[in-house]
């Protein structure tokens, strides 16, 4: 990858902070999905999340097919933090900005695969429930956790923030590529 032409592209975005990461030094936890399907609503309801991703082992093969990683963060403002709904609002521009970067990987020739924030909220109803394909497969992106990967174990890692307090939100991304 060229860095210093991946810097200046990066630097137009509102990206809080990035580290490229090497894909063999992720760690993937069964913890994470025991969490998905205990405590999760969206679980075994989407095709961002499990089973709809597949098994971990599937999972964790796929994101070690890749050799590396963008890993980022960008930055919310909410009046109240404790609003979950006003939160949830704050992750589409999120999403968008992930879609870019992944773009601009492609557009150097990388092939990419994406993991992201929760789950799926492109359609209204899921077509996972009815058995039928994903409807825009190109555009869901899986979450982090879906695929065991912890985030902020990555976070604590690359000495990245985690919590900037008051009422914000960091909300993170991966662009695997190869």
């Amino acid at each position: 990858m060229d860095i210093p032409k991946f810097e200046e592209f990066i630097s137009q975005y509102p990206i809080y902070e990035y580290r490229l990461l090497d894909v063999q030094e992720l760690s993937v936890h069964q913890r994470v999905r025991i969490i998905c399907e205990k405590e999760c609503e969206r679980y075994n309801s989407t095709w961002a999340c499990p089973p709809g991703v597949g098994t971990l082992k599937e999972c964790e093969d796929r994101i070690r097919s890749y050799t590396q990683a963008i890993f980022f963060s960008s930055v919310a403002e909410v009046s109240d933090i404790l609003n979950m709904e006003e939160m949830l609002e704050t992750r589409s521009a999120h999403e968008e900005l992930t879609t870019q970067v992944g773009q601009y990987l492609e557009d150097e020739g990388y092939e990419i695969f994406i993991l992201s924030t929760e789950s799926c909220d492109i359609c209204r109803d899921c077509t996972f429930k009815e058995g039928k394909p994903c409807r825009y497969p190109e555009k869901m992106h899986p979450c982090l956790e879906s695929h065991g990967v912890v985030a902020n174990e990555i976070v604590e890692r690359e000495a990245m923030e985690y919590q900037l307090g008051g009422n914000t939100i960091l909300w993170f991304s991966m662009v695997l590529f190869r």
